[in-house]
């Protein structure tokens, strides 16, 4: 069964399997299989089971590998007497008797009849015998070194390993440890931590790893599985935005749209012309704009969800057309039109310093992941690199960069994202000194990257945005559309829990929400007057949104109180709300229309009050 003999009688490998074989996960010793006694009822012959019998509507599940993987969940979860029940009732087997007297002789450290042991087991690659052998026997030579048996240990690796013809650089490295028996303790992989012995239960599960899962189980595989289950219907499901919410094994996982920002929670009317421009910073605790009224204001996220002004931004001379957060967020850079880039100080509002260059104007802006220097487009097509105190660093000329251009920095500050040309984005390496390109079709108006670098977000004039995965070879994967852009840029983004979701504004003045994976239109949200030109996702809550307007107001989107109210949340006790967390148990939690309480159903009680706002 399963590629392993099994010519044993399944009541002896039931003994085997049983509590006792359980001791070689913790490196305890295990009983000789061989003293089993035949005592258990004989159970059913394999051969009566079926060994092709599959089941489900589908066909696709045998039933001898599902019995052998329950029997290991049942093990595992220490319910010793049920997995062999369910061994000897089923006539299935978790493992064949020569796969338990093999790890027997492991775990009592029987080198040499582990080794032929491993040979009898069927259907095994020559390749992986070869290697398994080699790991066996090298744990023999280390144990033969450590009881200062010299000569056995050398005639282990002279007559035993070095035959193998595996890894011979490992070979030499165990050679030096005869000769240089003070460098032993620094030989190992880095896996191995550096360790010259490895436990006995390590070397078994070095070695299950290695042999087929026909052979030996994979541990926990039964709830690996269910994980992967709940993992798929999660990302299937289109409107998954919260932590709150424990997943069931007993129904499939469904969450509602009252899990998307969908409601106008505040309307923030200080800018005194179009809103081109935002972008919440890394924490989630500021909103920074830009407008063409040519300045720029930060907001703060208050605690209880509402945003205020905090700075209000000036010194441009021109319409301000786009702003970036340093690493640390204590600092932010606007850009001009064509213009100067500023940095400013974020917590008193003061401007740092002004980045100019003779005769040009500045179109983009970013930050080095280190914060220690930044990155300009330029109108002349070039790239640059400033230090903080405006010495130009570096400079990578020709076609680099637009007149109207968004610019992408990596984390790892390896790589700057640009539009080189109207339908084409520079990827170029810094270290490579490389350069990859993204080719559209259309004119691509902006861009947006994921926070895991992984995917770039292009909007295209044809009024389709395109998904690329930017990781190792550059593939479209998913595109989508609905929303209305023919004169003006209008940009996207990455946002809700583990940025599932693509949100963009439009002409039509509505915002669109589409789920990341599916490409399905989520949600379109109306409330502006004029196009939206500008959505920012808040980084640290999937349930706060805000679009920025031709009508010169931002919009700050936040769950409909309503839907919830009527639908209610279950809680593990963590929960988002329009601006922090709250990680007090409750059932649930909701804002009340105010903004200045939280209202909870805790314990399955009453409605209380949580939280004051007003008083702090």
């Amino acid at each position: 069964m399963g590629g392993v003999e099994d010519d044993e009688p399944p009541s002896k490998r039931v003994k085997v399997a049983s509590k006792e074989l359980r001791g070689c996960w913790n490196g305890t010793s295990l009983k000789d299989p061989a003293s089993c006694s035949l005592s258990v009822p004989m159970a059913r012959p394999l051969a009566s089971q079926g060994g092709d019998e599959v089941l489900g509507s589908k066909g696709v599940v045998k039933k001898v590998e599902l019995v052998r993987i329950i029997a290991e969940t049942l093990y595992s979860l220490g319910y010793e007497k049920t997995g062999a029940h369910l061994e000897e009732e089923s006539g299935i087997c978790l493992h064949s008797s020569v796969v338990n007297l093999f790890m027997q002789q492991i775990l009592d450290g029987n080198w040499d009849e582990s080794v032929a042991t491993l040979h009898k087991i069927s259907h095994l690659d020559q390749t992986v015998t070869k290697m398994a052998s080699f790991i066996i026997l090298e744990q023999k030579f280390f144990e033969l070194l450590d009881g200062e048996k010299i000569k056995d240990a050398l005639k282990t690796l002279r007559t035993e390993i070095t035959p193998l013809c595996i890894n011979n650089n490992r070979v030499h490295e165990l050679g030096s440890c005869v000769l240089f028996p003070s460098e032993r303790v620094f030989l190992g992989t880095p896996a191995q931590n550096f360790v010259r012995v490895k436990s006995r239960a390590d070397l078994l599960e070095e070695l299950q790893k290695l042999l087929p899962p026909t052979v030996i189980i994979p541990e926990k595989r039964l709830v690996h599985l269910v994980e992967q289950a709940l993992d798929l219907q999660r990302e299937a499901c289109i409107y998954h935005n919260s932590l709150v919410g424990e997943m069931s094994l007993y129904t499939d996982h469904q969450c509602g749209r009252d899990q998307i920002p969908s409601q106008t929670l505040q309307i923030l009317q200080d800018h005194r012309d179009e809103v081109w421009f935002l972008q919440f910073s890394h924490s989630g605790e500021y909103l920074a704009s830009s407008s063409s009224d040519c300045s720029a204001i930060i907001w703060k996220v208050n605690v209880d969800g509402r945003v205020s002004l905090k700075h209000k931004l000036s010194g441009h001379q021109k319409p301000v057309s786009y702003v970036s957060w340093s690493p640390n967020d204590d600092q932010l850079l606007t850009c001009g039109v064509e213009e100067a880039i500023r940095r400013w100080n974020v917590s008193s509002g003061e401007c740092l310093h002004v980045y100019e260059k003779g005769g040009l104007g500045m179109v983009s802006c970013g930050w080095a992941p280190d914060g220690k220097s930044i990155f300009s487009g330029v109108s002349d097509r070039s790239i640059s690199m400033w230090d903080l105190d405006g010495k130009e660093l570096e400079c990578w000329k020709g076609q680099r960069s637009l007149k109207i251009s968004d610019l992408g920095v990596t984390s790892d500050g390896k790589q700057i994202i640009t539009i080189c040309r109207e339908t084409v984005i520079l990827l170029l390496d810094r270290e490579a000194k490389a350069e990859k390109l993204i080719e559209e079709d259309s004119t691509i108006t902006s861009f947006s990257l994921s926070m895991d670098n992984k995917f770039l977000l292009v909007t295209l004039l044809n009024q389709e945005i395109h998904l690329w995965n930017i990781e190792g070879h550059i593939k479209l994967v998913a595109k989508y559309k609905g929303h209305k852009r023919s004169r003006f840029v209008v940009r996207a983004c990455f946002g809700g829990l583990e940025q599932a979701f693509v949100s963009s504004g439009s002409e039509d003045s509505q915002v669109y929400i589409w789920h990341k994976g599916s490409g399905e239109l989520v949600e379109t949200l109306p409330g502006h007057s004029g196009a939206v030109n500008c959505v920012s996702w808040n980084p640290t809550n999937p349930h706060m949104l805000a679009s920025a307007s031709d009508d010169r107001t931002i919009r700050i989107w936040g769950l409909d109180q309503v839907k919830m109210k009527h639908k209610g949340t279950h809680s593990n006790g963590i929960h988002y709300c329009n601006g922090g967390k709250s990680t007090m148990r409750a059932k649930a939690l909701l804002w009340s229309t105010t903004g200045r309480a939280i209202w909870g159903n805790v314990a399955d009680f009453e409605t209380v009050l949580v939280n004051d706002l007003g008083k702090g």
